[in-house]
């Protein structure tokens, strides 16, 4: 990516953890205009989430959430520049496994922090 992400976070719902293939994924939030020339077709997944996959290896590639419009996350596995993609929050906290223990300070939402995300857009 050219741009530095809008944000950047793990989510803990099951939705995501399925799809990821992760006990907790974490994504880099990017501009939607900035990214949606760059993915292939897309699918639909859950209710209103879209996502992408590589048509070779249907590797995830990014999601896209009705309730965040303007953005879409990608997982942060997949960039380069990973290890300078710091998570910020926690979304869906409630949801996470409960042998899975991440020790940080972030702010934690129970459910799917989409005022804090939609303010990283601003």
């Amino acid at each position: 990516m050219d741009k530095p992400p809008l944000t950047v976070a793990y989510c803990h719902c099951e939705d995501c953890r399925r799809w990821t293939g992760a006990p907790v994924a974490a994504f880099a939030a990017f501009d939607r205009a900035d990214v949606i020339s760059q993915l292939p077709n897309a699918f639909s997944g859950a209710p209103g989430v879209e996502r992408w996959t590589c048509p070779t290896c249907h590797a995830p590639l990014a999601a896209a959430f009705d309730y965040l419009p303007d953005q879409i996350y990608v997982p942060i596995g997949i960039v380069d520049q990973a290890d300078t993609l710091l998570p910020e929050m926690h979304s869906h906290a409630g949801s996470a496994l409960p042998w899975l223990h991440i020790d940080d300070d972030l702010p934690r939402a129970n459910a799917s922090a989409r005022k804090a995300l939609n303010t990283a857009s601003k």
